[in-house]
């Protein structure tokens, strides 16, 4: 198909790219702005490694066309950090989370599972362990098991409302 000019937000920046439409959003975030955190894993769907925000909401980019973002926002595991509220953060609560509770093991799922977790943590900022485990239920860890990594999502959750609360909490 014949290259077009896309214009969407990509972490909170505008960009424009020429790009063949039909090319799935997982390739051209990899390949043409070199985000390399957003993975490939099955290309179906299924795995969740690829999981990124489309204004706002978890989707797996590798079913997403290039095409069908023009004009909206796409947030990858990159443009996640500068969402953090303390100012000094290196990283967002969410992936301190995952680092001090063990949720990341070969680290493969890491990015999909934390875009997941933001989402529902944007939506929900006080979730259960059972929304959890939804919120996370189409991304796929081999490795580390899942009770580690809805242990980090519960305790990002109470460390963001400290710092909603408490500015300058870390």
């Amino acid at each position: 198909m014949k290259e077009q000019v896309i214009n969407f937000q990509l972490n909170d920046e505008p960009v424009n790219v020429y790009s063949d439409p039909s090319l799935s959003l997982l390739k051209l975030l990899r390949n043409r702005f070199n985000l390399l955190g957003t993975k490939e894993g099955c290309g179906r769907g299924d795995c969740g490694v690829c999981t990124v925000l489309l204004d706002g909401r978890a989707v797996n980019s590798c079913l997403i066309p290039a095409g069908k973002v023009q004009g909206r926002n796409v947030c990858t595991i990159e443009g996640i950090s500068s969402k953090s509220t303390a100012k000094a953060a290196r990283f967002h609560p969410i992936q301190q989370a995952f680092v001090e509770k063990g949720a990341v093991q070969c680290g493969f799922c890491t990015p999909g599972m934390i875009m997941s977790a933001f989402a529902l943590l944007q939506e929900n900022p006080s979730p259960s362990k059972e929304e959890v485990r939804e919120a996370i239920s189409g991304n796929l860890c081999r490795c580390s098991g899942y009770k580690q990594i809805e242990e980090a999502v519960l305790e990002a959750a109470k460390v963001m409302i400290c710092q909603k609360e408490h500015p300058g909490f870390k």
